[in-house]
């Protein structure tokens, strides 16, 4: 079995290369058409009315009696979430490079990620078809932009010469005078290939059909077969489906154990206010269908299908023991929301509908973090970008029948302290309470985070109580007093007391945030505004007027490559400034420029170019609002994040 992926730049001819590999795979009888709509593997209507992939896309075909799992993911950067996703269930990957375009900054980005997971790639450079199409070209591309190992297959001295590099027996035959064969080259290729040493290069048009074979030979010789364990359960959850009559359904990969219908399966549930321990929910698997829909009602290692019945299971989350899975699972990895919008119904009665919908898009979807903020409770969603907003308006429409509004995107922002400081509180009254507490507050480096220690000893504050109060630092921090999360700061509990028999199991999670936010207030607060690492790929006439927008966006460029007639720019600019960016680039270069955008760190902004951020709960400095509501609702108020 292979299972694999199809990643491009977008407008690459990712989503037709799938067609042909399903045509030829025996999938299906006839390939599809973006253009017209029909393509297997945009199965949504907006896709289809669009000619855009929006969801990544499961299919079965087969190839030399191998079956392959094949995800076809989106190629818009909107999307950039689902295509994070894919890679989880992984084992290598295609990516699609156009023969006329070249090498476009999402193409970059994306084969960093697939190689920061390890994932083996091949190339495929698709349009050749076209009369300015020039495979060499895009190969030394490829090559110099992406890696020196990356080897055009059809070029057999760069062939021989890249597998020598790599492979000391065939340096050793070549410095003799002694020519591999053919069969020694292509097993070395292929076993450099599947360990991701080498990364080959195949090329062809997929419009037009030509080497599809080559592409299905290369995904059976160049890239793994999944790594088969059946001993301890371990499968990651990484998309959603909905079925008319089972309900909400979980694609799944498994890497190891089995599942099978019935099964009884064990999730993490609420953390417990009172020790941060998670509880444990059961459910049961109800049924279990394979990729080409196929109720097998079993799973084993290797496979990729969905699962029904487990509606506690979201997006992300592993069954089993995570010790077995080949990566991290990390949403945002690839690329975080950085903007958030305020989402209201254009009927004001459906408000609450609205509210259950986003939440459930939510579920899908992690990163769009669906909540209600300030005094008006309204409801704001995470955004990547314009076109998933639109998409977002879309499903909101045809699957839950409400007409949305979107407001204009707010940054994210964030913020962490100025100086060193003390935080201090005493929660002693109304009894039955007692909880006293002393933390120091110090500023860290940028990007580091947030750590916590504790240099108080047992007999002050017992050890589950310390406990409770590590687990409250989240919920102190998730925001500060400009009411954005607080990041790159280093806490210690350095004093503090319980009471033998006023001390409730509650105090401490009550008095974390309390004396914290204390300590931020001492400290003063520093606004971080996110700062957006640009890769951009316009005509070499525009470089200049590109030098001038960085600038005026209060950036810097930090690379400038104008070897043929494009050139490859770098910039470190600001999101608030950058939004519309994407527009104003197309209509100044005439719709020849492309772009990539991934999040490069923070950095201090002043207050008047940044923005505060509306309070989600009650502000622990006002102590009688706050400690009431922590008596009053324990799944509300303080507990809200």
């Amino acid at each position: 079995m292979r299972n694999i992926g199809i990643f491009a730049h977008v407008d690459a001819g990712k989503t037709t290369l799938s067609e042909q590999l399903l045509l030829l795979g025996g999938a299906i009888r006839k390939a599809g058409s973006v253009d017209s709509g029909t393509a297997h593997t945009d199965n949504l209507p907006v896709e289809q009315r669009r000619g855009i992939s929006v969801k990544a896309s499961c299919v079965r075909l087969s190839w030399r009696g191998e079956p392959i799992n094949l995800i076809d993911t989106p190629g818009h950067t909107d999307f950039s979430a689902e295509i994070e996703r894919s890679m989880w269930a992984l084992d290598g990957a295609v990516i699609v490079v156009c023969g006329v375009e070249g090498v476009q900054p999402q193409t970059e980005l994306l084969f960093e990620t697939l190689r920061r997971q390890e994932l083996p790639v091949l190339f495929f450079i698709n349009k050749l078809d076209r009369n300015v199409a020039d495979a060499a070209r895009v190969a030394a591309q490829i090559r110099k932009r992406l890696s020196d190992k990356a080897v055009r297959v059809s070029d057999s001295r760069m062939l021989l010469e890249t597998l020598c590099d790599c492979d000391d027996r065939l340096m050793e035959m070549y410095l003799d005078g002694r020519m591999p064969d053919q069969s020694d080259i292509a097993s070395t290729l292929s076993s450099l290939a599947r360990k991701g040493d080498v990364f080959p290069i195949l090329e062809g048009s997929a419009l037009k059909g030509q080497g599809i074979e080559n592409v299905l030979d290369g995904i059976i010789d160049f890239l793994p077969p999944p790594c088969i364990s059946e001993t301890e359960l371990s499968c990651v959850a990484f998309a959603v489906t909905h079925d008319k009559l089972l309900g909400k359904g979980m694609w799944v990969r498994m890497f190891s154990g089995k599942l099978e219908s019935r099964d009884q399966i064990t999730l993490p549930g609420r953390p417990d206010p009172v020790t941060g321990e998670k509880s444990q929910v059961q459910s049961k698997i109800t049924q279990i269908r394979s990729v080409d829909g196929t109720d097998t009602g079993r799973l084993s290692a290797g496979d990729i299908g969905v699962i029904y019945g487990i509606n506690q299971l979201k997006v992300g989350q592993v069954i089993g023991s995570p010790e077995h899975l080949p990566r991290a699972v990390r949403p945002g990895s690839l690329r975080a929301p950085l903007t958030t919008v305020k989402v209201e119904a254009a009927d004001p009665s459906q408000q609450t509908a609205l509210a259950s919908a986003c939440r459930i898009l939510a579920d899908e979807d992690p990163l769009l973090s669906a909540r209600f903020v300030g005094a008006t409770g309204e409801l704001n969603l995470d955004a990547m970008g314009a076109i998933q907003l639109e998409i977002l308006e879309d499903a909101l429409k045809t699957r839950f029948g409400l007409e949305a509004r979107f407001g204009e995107p707010t940054v994210i922002y964030k913020e962490t302290i100025a100086k060193e400081a003390v935080g201090f509180c005493a929660y002693t009254m109304p009894k039955p309470c007692w909880a006293i507490l002393r933390f120091e507050l110090r500023p860290a480096k940028r990007g580091s985070g947030v750590s916590f220690s504790s240099v108080v000893p047992g007999r002050e504050i017992l050890p589950r109580y310390q406990h409770q109060v590590e687990q409250a630092i989240p919920l102190a921090l998730s925001q500060g007093r400009l009411g954005w999360q607080v990041t790159d700061i280093d806490i210690t509990l350095v004093g503090g007391s319980h009471h033998q028999f006023h001390t409730h199991p509650l105090d401490f999670i009550v008095a974390t945030p309390w004396g914290i936010h204390d300590g931020l207030r001492n400290a003063g607060s520093v606004l971080l505004e996110p700062i957006l690492e640009l890769r951009l790929r316009v005509p070499s006439e525009c470089t200049g007027r590109i030098m001038s927008d960085v600038n005026t966006m209060r950036g810097e460029v930090t690379h400038v490559d104008s070897a043929d007639e494009y050139a490859a720019v770098t910039a470190l600019v600001p999101v608030s400034e950058s939004l519309d960016y994407p527009t104003h680039l197309a209509l100044m270069t005439g719709g020849k420029g492309g772009m990539s955008v991934r999040l490069h760190g923070y950095r201090d902004c002043p207050l008047e170019l940044g923005a505060v951020a509306p309070r989600r709960n009650i502000d622990p400095l006002d102590t009688s609002r706050y400690i009431l509501a922590a008596r009053s609702a324990l799944e509300g108020g303080i507990f809200d994040l």
